[in-house]
């Protein structure tokens, strides 16, 4: 099995951090997020100026695109410099800030959560896991509804790309991934010709699936409703889908 020196605990503190990280994700673009959000907004029909948080909103890609359609959108992340980088388009519907997501946020407000892009996973303990759900759970008035969008654990397993090395500009990228019982990992190694060495990263994610997730939703009054596997919100297969989006209601 791969392996390499074991991921640090807040690996996505630095990470996330990082513009190596932005650089290497760069597909992730506006298009495909509007692209998203619209087949979203399709299905659930939110009602006009519905509050709306986006929890680990990144750069603020979706939020963005929630924000233009009229919402009054939230979003918060951990990563100060997503945060830096996302308030810069804030708009008199659309506001940002930095917070932990462990951590309760304007309880009882809003009309509908979102954890897009497995944005989730992340943490040491199930506690720790726990007490974000709580705080989704907490967030959201009651009839509220809850979007959680997450890897496929099966799907995951057997598409994994186990080396690849991808140059951008004058760096490259060399990246390992392997899995374990618990967890997937990923090891990111940066070399990029203006810093004296290369840059080692990591990311670990725990391997969550549709049963463990709705034993953490039913904890905090959660009622998984629908479940889609993939961005085209097509029915969930265990073993083909590429994603696992549930969409869960506040009781």
């Amino acid at each position: 099995m791969l392996s390499f020196t074991p991921v640090k605990p807040n690996w996505f503190k630095d990470w996330f951090n990082s513009p190596y990280y932005h650089q290497l994700y760069f597909q992730r673009d506006h298009t495909e997020a509007a692209q998203f959000i619209n087949r979203l907004l399709d299905f659930l029909q939110p009602a006009a100026h519905a509050r709306m948080l986006d929890a680990a909103c990144g750069r603020g890609r979706h939020s963005l695109q929630l924000a233009g359609k009229g919402y009054d959108v939230t979003g918060t992340d951990l990563a100060a410099e997503s945060i830096d980088a996302a308030s810069r388009h804030e708009l008199k519907n659309l506001h940002f800030f930095r917070h932990d997501m462990r951590d309760p946020f304007r309880v009882n407000y809003f009309d509908y959560v979102f954890n897009f892009f497995t944005s989730f996973g992340y943490f040491n303990t199930e506690r720790e896991h726990d007490n974000a759900i709580s705080s989704f759970a907490q967030s959201l008035r009651p009839g509220g509804i809850l979007v959680m969008d997450y890897l496929n654990v099966q799907f995951a397993e057997s598409q994994l790309v186990h080396q690849q090395e991808i140059e951008l500009g004058n760096v490259n990228y060399f990246i390992t991934r392997w899995f374990d019982d618990s967890h997937f990992y990923k090891k990111i190694e940066v070399h990029d010709p203006t810093q004296q060495e290369p840059l080692i990263f990591g990311e670990k994610v725990a391997k969550f699936t549709l049963e463990h997730f709705k034993e953490m939703f039913a904890r905090h009054q959660l009622e998984i409703g629908q479940v889609f596997g993939d961005y085209h919100f097509n029915q969930y297969d265990l073993q083909n889908s590429p994603r696992l989006i549930m969409v869960a209601k506040k009781l």
